[in-house]
C-alpha cells in the first residue's frame, strides 16, 4: 500500500469516526427525549404500534477488586493474571 493510499484510508477513517460521534450524539438526544416523556408520564414502559420501550432501574452487584486488593493483597496476587493486547491509535 502506498503512502497516498494510507493517507486516504486515514482520512476516511477520521471522517467515519466523526460521523460515528455525530450519530451517537443524535441517538443520545432521542433517547433523552423519550426518557423525559416517560418521566413526564410517570411510567417505565411505553408501548406503540410496533415497539415497546422500557426504562427500569436495574441493580447490579459487581466484585470490588480494588477493595479486595487492599484487604487481601496476598490472595489478590495469587489469583491475578496478566493479559496482553495491542492498541490501535491514530494521532
Amino acid at each position: 500500500m502506498s503512502i497516498y493510499e494510507i493517507d486516504a484510508k486515514v482520512k476516511e477513517l477520521r471522517e467515519l469516526r466523526n460521523m460515528e460521534a455525530e450519530v451517537k450524539s443524535a441517538i443520545t438526544a432521542i433517547e433523552d427525549s423519550l426518557k423525559a416523556e416517560m418521566l413526564a408520564k410517570n411510567t417505565d414502559v411505553l408501548s406503540g404500534k410496533d415497539y415497546t420501550i422500557t426504562w427500569k432501574t436495574v441493580i447490579t452487584n459487581r466484585f470490588d477488586s480494588a477493595a479486595f486488593k487492599l484487604t487481601h493483597a496476598d490472595l489478590f496476587a495469587q489469583f491475578s493474571r496478566s493479559s496482553t493486547s495491542r492498541r490501535f491509535v491514530i494521532a
